[in-house]
């Protein structure tokens, strides 16, 4: 029986990893803090590893007789200190380079972000050549970015790594993305930048699962992997349809782009000045991410990998729905 080691398990990504693997026969054991995550990585059939990305250790043991390790947590967001993103995000990164590379796993996989592009020329239809820029706007893209460069540096003949880059991961049980759409209308606070007329890519989370598995599988080494659904969306088409699986309507409320980039400028100033605790409500580089046309392109994962994203637009909305 084939094994893999994974981070973040008991998070979105994880959880669905975790059950894509074990559908197809592999064990899985996972990365976990606490308790609670360790209940929720049994009930889907891994074993929990006590430990967290300092626990070069406890990786190291966790991973032993492993095919491949998929490395999936991440400190995410749009605000805080970098210090705290570098830790988990480049140092996290490397400890589990370090684990694989002690404990002779041959394929690392690292879910990396098209946010590591923010900060450079528009992203519309790039491809795995657009360079990352020479000044990344915002904490996440920076360490991300750098935490990339780190395991492409480590592919050998020893270890086989490789980086795949989602856009936009959505799906049944989402803990990020989708509560913040939904707590926003129900507060009454959602707004359109542009009225949302323009397209962005998305990945749903199963065939971010199928891209990673395929990656370990058959990338070479040392290369870089776009994810998507396929053909982009309006975004004011698919908020629209995600948040009717939740019974909302995001009404029409609309914040031309740029007066939304004065508030995040202004925003991020005074939370910087005064000291705020928590997120300011809109960042410069989430406006970037979801404010304008983000679309990336994903044939080379068609290619090389033989990815088909089985899951399509239509079919993950109509599991969304809150009466299934």
């Amino acid at each position: 029986m084939p094994q893999a080691f994974i981070t973040g398990g008991s998070g979105f990504l994880g959880r669905n990893m975790i059950t894509f693997l074990v559908n197809r026969g592999w064990k899985v054991n996972a990365l976990v803090r606490s308790k609670q995550a360790a209940t929720t990585v049994e009930k889907l059939g891994a074993t929990p590893i006590t430990g967290d990305l300092k626990d070069i250790k406890a990786m190291q043991n966790g991973m032993l007789n492993s095919q491949a390790v998929f490395h999936s947590a991440a400190y995410v967001g749009d605000w805080g200190r970098y210090e705290d993103f570098y830790q988990d995000n480049v140092i996290g990164t490397e400890n589990v380079l370090t684990a694989a590379s002690n404990s002779k796993v041959p394929k690392f996989v690292h879910v990396g972000t098209e946010a590591v592009l923010v900060g450079g020329d528009p992203i519309i239809n790039v491809d795995e050549t657009r360079p990352k820029p020479s000044k990344p706007l915002g904490v996440y893209p920076i360490t991300k970015g750098i935490a990339e460069d780190r395991v492409i540096a480590a592919n050998s003949s020893q270890l086989t790594t490789s980086v795949v880059r989602p856009r936009f991961i959505w799906g049944k049980g989402d803990t990020t993305i989708l509560p913040r759409l939904v707590e926003s209308v129900n507060k009454g606070q959602f707004g359109w930048i542009n009225g949302g007329r323009y397209l962005t890519s998305t990945c749903h989370v199963t065939n971010v699962c199928e891209g990673m598995f395929l990656a370990a599988e058959n990338s070479k080494g040392g290369e870089i992997y776009f994810l998507t659904d396929g053909k982009p969306i309006e975004v004011r088409e698919f908020f629209t349809a995600l948040l009717k699986t939740q019974g909302l309507e995001p009404g029409n409320r609309n914040l031309p782009k740029p007066l939304a980039k004065i508030f995040a400028t202004l925003a991020e100033t005074a939370w910087q000045i005064l000291k705020l605790k928590g997120d300011p409500p809109i960042t410069k580089t989430a406006l970037k991410l979801m404010g304008e046309e983000v679309t990336v392109n994903d044939a080379k994962a068609r290619k090389e990998l033989g990815y088909k994203s089985l899951v399509t637009i239509e079919q993950g909305l109509k599991d969304m729905e809150i009466s299934k």
